[in-house]
């Protein structure tokens, strides 16, 4: 038997990784990712295997989630195969591919799960500890500058210190340089993505756990951070896709930081990151009226809205689906947001990480009681599209004014998958809502798409409410 074994550490994601079925494919040698298959057995060709198109299908592959989904079978059933299929995948790594193969944040991942599995999985034989050194080794001298790769790769560092009993001063202060300069004042990320602050927030939340149990002071203040993910939340418990998002439940998330910090004042207003929530018991909206966000995780997407009647969706954002070209260019594009597109142009110039050039500038135009308001200003256009929202009793009302040049004006609605029609008078039916269209010359119902996670893509309607001139009002009443 191998004398070294890691410490225990907490794995802030255990509980996603309990998939009897994958875990049953993996044992086999198949992998699925970003929608497509590959069977590669279980010593695969980690360097020249045939593999999709799409980049990031290798990247999650090298990523060995699964290996938490492998030790979670082998505990439940003790069935051999299960722990034998990680230990071949492991060695056939290690064997095959140099330490600094890959990008340190791809990496990261990989010593993270690699740790997390290897702690559930005591009878394996395999010399981990020094593949984990050379690995964290890469990933320090690599790091990347700023933002949620950096807070990745930070956190794994302190897990493996952790886990292997090395020192983890280094990560700790690095860790806490990196959450003061990544989230705003008001506790939103700087990179406005929904799905990229779970992510950084859920290490921050591990960081705090890790060190409290092995008596290390963790300096990291989260508590604004949590009151975003926690008005963020749809009813249904899950987190709308906004700008490079999946969407997903972060309850467990959620808990656990409330017993390490403390329960959530609940807000409403995230002036900085640029979203603002409306409650009334089970209904929810989100306005999306601020900064692009750093990086190149932005959507095109100023002054749209997402709204919930109960679990019952009324309009949404589609989401991310994959950042492979040409699918990325319709998702971030503003016509796959439910806001207003000028003579079919996006909001900033498209491109496909963050643009040199200038980008869109949302103002938010204050909160009077049930109103919210706000204005958007292209520089691809000269028309400025002002939005007004009023939740009322039962519904809500959004009017939109547009002033300029002589402009083809297309109000976008994406609707809950399902069957939908347009009336003449300007009414649209579908699943679950109802919405009622005045100023439009047009309106009609077109394909489109909604993605709940990366790879994954459903048909959904999308409404078109068409107006032109210099000049367009167009009213929507959005009821359940």
């Amino acid at each position: 038997m191998i004398a070294v074994r890691p410490r225990p550490v907490l794995c802030v994601i255990e509980h996603e990784h309990r998939d009897r079925g994958l875990a049953e494919d993996v044992a086999r040698g198949r992998f699925t990712h970003a929608g497509e298959t590959r069977e590669l057995g279980t010593e695969p060709d980690w360097l020249t295997g045939d593999l999709p198109a799409d980049e990031e299908w290798r990247i999650e592959w090298v990523k060995f989630y699964y290996g938490l989904d492998l030790a979670d079978a082998y505990r439940a059933t003790g069935e051999p195969r299960f722990l034998e299929a990680w230990e071949r995948l492991v060695s056939s790594w290690m064997t095959q591919v140099p330490p600094d193969h890959d990008s340190s944040d791809v990496t990261a991942r990989r010593i993270l799960n690699w740790i997390y599995a290897w702690q559930r999985l005591p009878e394996a034989e395999l010399p981990l500890a020094d593949s984990i050194r050379e690995q964290a080794r890469h990933v320090r001298a690599n790091l990347t500058p700023e933002r949620n790769h950096r807070t990745l790769e930070l956190y794994a560092l302190l897990v493996a210190g952790l886990a292997l009993d090395d020192d983890v001063a280094f990560a700790v202060d690095a860790l806490n340089e990196n959450l003061l300069a990544d989230f705003l004042p008001d506790g939103v990320h700087r990179e406005a993505s929904t799905h990229y602050h779970m992510v950084a927030l859920r290490s921050f939340v591990g960081a705090v756990a890790n060190c409290r149990r092995y008596g290390i002071d963790a300096p990291f203040e989260l508590t604004a951070a949590c009151e975003f993910a926690h008005a963020i939340r749809r009813p249904d418990g899950t987190i709308p896709a906004l700008s490079d998002s999946d969407t997903g439940d972060y309850a467990p998330l959620l808990a656990l930081a409330a017993r390490l910090i403390g329960p959530s004042t609940a807000r409403e207003d995230f002036p900085a990151g640029g979203y603002f929530t409306q409650r009334a018991g089970e209904r929810f909206l989100i306005f999306d009226c601020g900064p692009l966000g750093a990086g190149g995780h932005g959507h095109y997407d100023a002054l749209s809205i997402e709204a919930w009647a109960g679990a019952t969706p009324l309009v949404l954002d589609p989401g991310r689906f994959t950042y492979a070209e040409p699918e990325r260019r319709w998702f971030r594009g503003t016509a796959a947001h439910n806001t207003v597109t000028v003579d079919g142009l996006d909001q900033t110039p498209y491109a496909r990480g963050r643009s040199n050039l200038p980008s869109a500038q949302a103002t938010f135009l204050g909160r009077d009681g049930n109103v919210l308001a706000g204005e958007v200003r292209s520089p691809v256009y000269d028309a400025v599209h002002r939005r007004r929202i009023t939740m009322r009793d039962a519904d809500w009302v959004v009017e939109d004014e547009l002033e300029g040049g002589r402009h083809r004006y297309d109000l976008r609605w994406h609707l809950p998958p399902g069957p939908a029609r347009a009336l003449a008078d300007g009414t649209v039916l579908a699943k679950g809502v109802t919405l009622r269209i005045e100023g439009a010359r047009s309106v009609s119902i077109e394909p489109g798409w909604l993605s709940p996670k990366y790879g994954t893509r459903v048909e959904a309607p999308v409404v078109s409410a068409v107006a032109h001139g210099e000049r367009a009002r167009l009213r929507t009443v959005i009821a359940p």
